[in-house]
């Protein structure tokens, strides 16, 4: 097995960017959902409530003579670009954001800038943050294994999924989708359907990972990345094969193996995958009528 993409969500919500490796730090890939939008009052705003936001594209700008930028335009009007330092800046404004069960989480934020950009472009106001490296958010205790944290992801640093999981959704569904639908980190080529869901402790490069739990999906994958419109797949679909406990269960959410550093190493496409340690699997693999 191999790890056939890669992928990083600077902006979590917004599109995400395919990269060749990316450096693994220990709150997820690095670059990986460091920046948020929040209401005033500090709430994360995703796609679930604003389904524009699948619109709005990302890039990161590379330069050896200045500090590296993050450039973010909406697809339908591509001239009016705004940039941001990847680094979030130097702002010493703070404030206390909210994720899901995650409380008065310190965040900096960026810019007024970003803040009336994004407000116009989504018609609501918001603001922009940043996670700095002295914020620790903690993965829930229930499945954490080190005291591990996670950037302002919805609760763990890595999303892996394997391209026979799609495949096999696919031969499902009337109109195949792609995997950007599922916004994975970590896309593993040549398993059997679902097997990631067993993967205990695997390795990827020279790399270990443990499988904490699949991933229980939300309305957000029913929003087309390419046209940002609601529709009722693929959940009406996974929900006939892979419910659990009224979860809809769709690849696997995955820790990295603590070494004491702050980065941890590099992945990159084309490593191999090897498994160490199986687990029971939460659900069956589907039977697929050939």
């Amino acid at each position: 097995m191999t790890i056939s993409e890669l992928y990083i969500y600077p902006i979590k919500s917004l599109s995400g960017i395919s990269v060749p490796e990316v450096i693994v730090d220990e709150k997820g890939f690095r670059n990986d959902r460091r920046f948020m939008l929040v209401t005033p009052e500090g709430e994360f705003i995703t796609q679930r409530t604003y389904h524009q936001m699948a619109l709005i594209d990302v890039a990161i700008q590379r330069s050896d003579v200045s500090d590296d930028l993050l450039r973010v335009w909406h697809r339908h009007r591509p001239d009016d670009v705004l940039e941001l330092p990847l680094t979030g800046g130097t702002s010493t404004e703070t404030m206390l954001v909210n994720i899901w069960d995650s409380k008065d989480v310190p965040a900096q934020m960026v810019s007024a800038e970003a803040d009336q950009w994004f407000s116009n472009v989504l018609g609501t106001a918001c603001r922009l943050v940043f996670m700095p490296e002295t914020t620790h958010r903690t993965v829930d205790p229930k499945y954490a294994r080190d005291d591990d944290a996670v950037s302002f992801a919805d609760g763990y640093p890595y999303l892996l999924i394997s391209q026979a999981s799609l495949d096999t959704l696919n031969e499902r569904l009337t109109e195949p989708m792609s995997m950007l639908r599922f916004r994975p980190n970590v896309v593993v080529e040549g398993s059997s359907p679902y097997e990631e869901d067993s993967w205990a402790e695997f390795r990827m490069g020279d790399l270990d990972f443990y499988g904490v739990k699949p991933c229980a999906r939300c309305v957000l994958t029913t929003i087309d990345p390419e046209t940002g419109e609601k529709g009722k797949e693929p959940l009406r679909t996974l929900t006939t094969y892979r419910k659990w406990n009224a979860k809809i269960l769709f690849g696997q959410n995955v820790l990295a193996k603590s070494t004491g550093n702050t980065t941890l190493g590099t992945l990159k496409v084309g490593q191999t995958v090897d498994v160490l340690r199986y687990q029971e699997a939460w659900l069956a693999p589907p039977v697929v009528n050939v």
